[in-house]
């Protein structure tokens, strides 16, 4: 059983990029979508496909970009052991805006430009960039 399983997707994509990988397959969880979900908005990898009955898993197709990786860096933030939050006020630019921040607040998972608009703080999860 994993302790985190966020940190283990943030670290699958990671290991997938250097490795130079088109796509990888891991355990599905509803926040694992919602994450997967808000990099491929940010145009920070391609499809995302869900499948399995008992055992959900879901695939994800990498982006590179001239033969680049689409992500230069996946940071996780809050662990499971030491939880990070922020108020609106406290919430991170990632790279002076070129990077975003994927935040856990009451009203489900986002990006911290979009946490920002709607004036909610939450868990920061990871920042991308």
């Amino acid at each position: 059983m994993l302790s985190d399983p966020i940190s283990d997707m943030l670290t699958r994509i990671r290991n997938a990029y250097m490795a130079g990988k088109r796509n990888i397959v891991l355990p599905s969880s509803k926040i694992k979508v919602s994450i997967a979900n808000i990099l491929k908005n940010n145009g920070y990898i391609g499809e995302i496909k869900e499948s399995g009955d008992k055992k959900k898993e879901l695939a994800i197709i990498l982006l590179y970009k001239d033969k680049k990786s689409a992500i230069q860096n996946i940071k996780r933030v809050s662990k499971p052991g030491r939880r990070i939050y922020a108020s609106v006020s406290e919430l991170p630019t990632v790279l002076n805006g070129y990077g975003i921040a994927i935040i856990s607040t009451s009203t489900g998972i986002m990006t911290n430009k979009d946490a920002k608009k709607q004036k909610i703080g939450g868990e920061i999860i990871c920042e991308v960039y």
